[in-house]
C-alpha cells in the first residue's frame, strides 16, 4: 500500500531530514517550500528518488498557496494523506528573539504568528479531509490485529512554547506563537478526532537542533544537548510511529516525555 506524507517547510533543517527519512521508508513525499527553484538539496533527493518526491511551492503565510498545493496533492495521492508535518518556523524577523518589551513590534509579532501558528491551522483546513481518508501507513509496524493506524498531523512546536515551563521570559513572538500553535493542536485533535476515521494531532519539541533558526544561540548550549537533524528526527519518528488515539492533542518532547502546556 502506498503511503503519502507531506512535509511543510521541507527545504532545510528538520523538514529536509524528515523528507530523507520518509523517502527511505518508501513513502511518497510531497515536500513544500517557498522557493523550489532554490531548494538544491530537495532537487538532489528528486534525482535520487524520482517520482517518490514532489516538490511544491508553498508559502505557509499565503492561503492561496496552501489551496493550490492541496489541489495538487489530492490529484496525485488518490485523495489520501497519511502524515502531515508542519515544520516551517521562524524565531523573529530579525533572526533573534526579543530580550525585552523595547524590542517588541506589531509587525514582528504578526509575521511570526503567521508562520508559526496561523499557517499550520490553514494547512489542517485544506488537508484535513485527505487525512481523514488516510491509513497512517508511512513505514510503521503493521497495526495490531483488529485495529488500524490513524493518519498523523504533527505541529513542530518548541519547549519555550510551554507556559508552565517559562521561567526566563523574553522571546515574546516565538514563545507566544508556539503557545498558540499548541492550542491549535489541541483544537485540531478534537475536530479531526470526530467520526469514524480519526486523525491523531500532536505538538512535538525537537530539542535544540543544529539549524539556522537556533544557530545564534549555540554558544551557550552543551555539546550533548545540541542535536543533529538526523538524531532529532530519529527521536521524533519513534514518537510518531508509536502514537495512538489516546495521545492525540498532546505535546511531547524529543525524548517521548509529555510536556506541560
Amino acid at each position: 500500500m502506498t503511503s503519502n506524507a507531506l512535509v511543510q517547510g521541507a527545504s532545510r533543517g528538520i523538514g529536509l531530514q524528515f523528507c530523507r527519512t520518509l523517502l527511505a521508508r518508501n513513502a511518497v513525499v510531497f515536500a513544500t517550500c517557498r522557493n523550489p527553484e532554490q531548494a538544491n538539496e530537495l532537487k538532489g533527493l528528486q534525482q535520487q528518488y524520482g517520482r517518490n518526491i514532489n516538490i511544491l511551492q508553498l508559502d505557509v503565510t499565503k492561503e492561496g498557496d496552501i489551496q493550490n498545493a492541496a489541489k495538487y496533492v489530492e490529484q496525485n495521492s488518490e485523495g489520501k494523506l497519511d502524515l502531515l508535518i508542519n515544520c516551517a518556523g521562524m524565531l523573529h524577523t530579525s533572526g533573534r528573539g526579543e530580550t525585552s518589551l523595547r524590542d517588541v513590534s506589531h509587525q514582528a509579532l504578526s509575521t511570526t504568528f503567521s508562520t508559526n501558528a496561523f499557517g499550520p491551522v490553514l494547512m489542517a483546513k485544506y488537508f484535513g479531509a485527505m487525512m481523514k481518508k488516510g491509513s497512517g501507513s508511512f513505514g510503521r509496524q503493521p497495526a495490531e490485529k483488529g485495529k488500524q493506524h490513524s493518519s498523523v498531523l504533527v505541529n513542530m512546536s518548541a519547549k519555550v512554547g510551554s507556559i508552565t515551563d517559562n521561567a526566563l521570559g523574553g522571546w515574546y513572538s516565538y514563545r507566544m506563537s508556539k503557545a498558540a500553535l499548541n492550542m491549535a493542536t489541541k483544537n485540531l485533535s478534537i475536530e479531526l478526532g470526530r467520526g469514524r476515521n480519526k486523525v491523531i494531532c500532536v505538538s512535538l519539541h525537537p530539542g535544540t537542533v543544529d539549524t539556522d533558526l537556533s544557530r545564534p544561540y549555540h554558544k551557550g548550549v552543551p555539546k550533548d544537548k545540541l542535536f543533529s537533524t538526523e538524531y532529532s528526527v530519529d527521536c521524533l519518528m519513534k514518537i510518531i510511529d508509536n502514537l495512538d488515539s489516546q495521545q492525540t492533542g498532546k505535546y511531547f518532547s524529543w525524548d517521548g516525555q509529555e510536556m506541560p502546556f
